[in-house]
């Protein structure tokens, strides 16, 4: 329950800056590498899993549940002081964006941003939260649940659970911006496509390996690494930049940062509800939890090919209008 709270205030803190962190990466890059450059900030998700898994399974592996339970847990929120005040530092050195900045120059910017969000761009907000479905749903399940199933269920201690995921979040660090890159070089629909695809059927392997792994923990960690280290960054890697793409400056602040939190509530606010009620059916077997982790994979990778379609029309759209202008 501790480490459900942590996770959650963790949660709060990523989300609320993550809207300016993204944009100052975003529409400072250039052109070609603006997948990987925005992909750099969504380092601190796997930072910041790494940070509170690491220093609860330590605490964990120290001290008794009683005595984890009663104070142990405090230590870890105390060491996130130092965590905020270089955030507060950092967000009052930096000025606008590039493209915000020119917007405000030519005095385009809008009164009412959530109002002309949907007003110009109602699809787009569709699309982008039902890209996201996949991102809330496998990091709560893999993240989070995954760590109750295997010391509930699988009978596994809460320390080597922790380091699973820890280990799982250090190389995820690597692969994230790995995946931003590609996003620049394949396009950002299409490695969000086959991500969320892979991410999604991946659910099925990790939890049949961790349910007959017979508590060895090698294999325990190897079904939450690979899925959750490797194929969960191929989605959250080019996410930051396909969102960011889906609106136009005047509105993208507003635009990516609802998308992303709003979206949240049914991916990843309700899923340990949706996992625990899964998991209580048939005799406690995680097929029916990993067949949902399945379906919110087909969600985004539907959206992500909507959020193509999409694109290529207006493309199209605008090259219509010139060439009409010119004829």
């Amino acid at each position: 329950m501790c480490l459900l709270t942590l996770r959650i205030l963790q949660g709060l803190g990523l989300g609320g800056e993550w809207g300016g962190a993204i944009l100052m990466t975003f529409e400072h890059a250039p052109l070609s590498k603006r997948g990987f450059y925005a992909s750099l900030p969504q380092i601190g998700l796997s930072i910041g899993l790494l940070l509170s898994s690491g220093i609860v399974g330590l605490l964990s592996s120290q001290l008794s549940n009683g005595q984890f339970m009663a104070w142990g847990w405090r230590i870890a929120f105390g060491l996130s002081v130092v965590l905020i005040f270089l955030g507060l530092w950092i967000r009052l050195k930096v000025s606008e964006t590039p493209e915000f900045q020119d917007v405000k120059n030519s005095k385009k910017e809008s009164s009412v941003p959530f109002k002309d969000m949907w007003r110009k761009h109602t699809g787009n907000v569709i699309a982008g939260m039902g890209a996201r479905y996949i991102d809330g749903v496998f990091f709560n399940v893999m993240g989070v649940f995954s760590i109750t199933y295997l010391t509930n269920t699988i009978q596994i201690s809460r320390t080597t659970a922790l380091l699973g995921v820890s280990a799982a979040a250090f190389v995820m660090c690597f692969f994230i911006p790995l995946f931003g890159h590609i996003s620049d070089r394949v396009g950002r629909t299409r490695t969000y496509y086959w991500g969320s695809l892979i991410t999604g059927f991946s659910a099925l392997p990790a939890f049949w390996l961790m349910s007959t792994s017979g508590g060895n923990t090698l294999l325990i960690w190897l079904s939450i690494i690979i899925p959750f280290g490797i194929f969960y960054a191929s989605v959250y890697g080019p996410e930051a930049a396909l969102f960011a793409e889906l609106f136009d400056a005047e509105v993208r602040y507003t635009g990516m940062s609802f998308v992303y939190q709003f979206s949240g509530i049914f991916a990843s606010g309700m899923t340990p509800i949706i996992a625990t009620t899964l998991l209580s059916y048939n005799n406690g077997s995680p097929l029916l939890l990993t067949l949902y982790v399945v379906f919110s994979g087909i969600v985004s990778a539907l959206s992500a090919k909507w959020i193509h379609s999409r694109r290529k029309r207006f493309m199209q759209m605008g090259d219509e209008e010139i060439s009409i202008k010119h004829s």
